[in-house]
């Protein structure tokens, strides 16, 4: 079945880290799932914004993954590069989803 621990996500971290540019700022967090397992919690912090994304498996045994954008406490404007430098950001993001969900779909773990 399906597993991430706190190793194994930080493991494939550094890999994504080597397969593209970006996601110096993510580090993953313990996460204790339903059953007490230690099921991971990715954390994409967003430079310029003041908020973060959430990604965590949706549950142990699914590769899919969710994600979850903080809370922002007031109104966000941008410049067109700002706006542009928040797609790349976010462009980072989704490709390590993807590239956790890839993983998770090929791996177990004891």
């Amino acid at each position: 079945m399906p597993f991430r621990s706190k190793e194994t996500l930080e493991a494939w971290l550094d890999e994504f880290r080597t397969t593209r540019e970006g996601g110096q700022l993510i580090n993953v967090l313990v996460q204790h799932g339903g059953d007490g397992a230690d099921t991971g919690l990715v954390v994409v912090p967003l430079k310029n914004e003041g908020t973060e994304i959430y990604m965590q498996p949706v549950s142990v045994g699914d590769p899919h993954w969710s994600v979850t954008l903080g809370e922002r406490s007031k109104p966000l404007e941008l410049s067109s590069l700002d706006l542009q430098a928040l797609v790349a950001e976010l462009a980072v993001a989704a490709a390590l989803c993807q590239f956790l969900q890839d993983k998770s779909a090929a791996h177990t773990e004891d």
